[in-house]
């Protein structure tokens, strides 16, 4: 069953401040088992849009925009025949938007943290993302995700890295993923479906 909608948040500085724009669809009243929200965060710049593309959509587009404050995308699914609708917001990496995104981390339930396997500087700034996470949304599950395994051959963090990395600041679980071929975006999305519902 699948059920999907999208919608764009875009925020930016302005004269007089922040504005906020939506465009999108209004979500139908839902009947599913569970309803989780998940945030997709990190810096790595095309990452986290290309993932929720290849989950909510089935496609691959290496040429998306940057995402310029908040977008969400919205799937139901079916977990070991439950029904589960996910509401996925991919929040943008750029430090400048970070005041914002406090809001959205409300009631949030787990969250991907996106970092590129070619490129070491994505992990970085994981620790704010955390404490962002953390300070609005309590003491959800973490998942970190390395992504563009497809570019194994350019890789600079080893899964070893990551697997450590993940350890060290006592994140839920730890993935490397492909969005061009789709390995393990599934999976990622099972994973952490799994976590909720043994939670809630």
């Amino acid at each position: 069953m699948s059920d999907i909608y999208y919608c764009i948040f875009s925020s930016y500085l302005g004269i007089r401040g922040f504005k906020i724009e939506y465009k999108g669809y209004i979500e139908k009243m839902s009947t599913s088992d569970y309803i989780f929200k998940l945030l997709l965060i990190g810096d790595a710049p095309g990452s986290k849009t290309t993932f929720i593309k290849r989950y909510c959509f089935e496609n691959f587009n290496p040429h998306n925009r940057l995402t310029i404050g908040v977008e969400c995308c919205s799937k139901t699914t079916t977990f070991n025949g439950i029904e589960v609708k996910l509401q996925i917001w991919d929040f943008g990496g750029e430090i400048k938007f970070r005041i914002l995104y406090t809001k959205y981390c409300k009631s949030a339930n787990g969250a991907f943290f996106l970092y590129d396997i070619t490129t070491p500087p994505s992990l970085d700034n994981l620790l704010d993302w955390i404490q962002l996470v953390r300070k609005s949304a309590g003491d959800i599950p973490i998942m970190l995700i390395g992504s563009k395994l497809d570019l194994h051959e350019n890789r600079a963090v080893s899964y070893e890295e990551g697997l450590l990395t993940a350890k060290k600041y006592n994140l839920a679980s730890f993935l490397e993923i492909s969005s061009k071929t789709g390995e393990n975006v599934e999976k990622a999305f099972e994973i952490m479906i799994k976590m909720l519902i043994e939670v809630f």
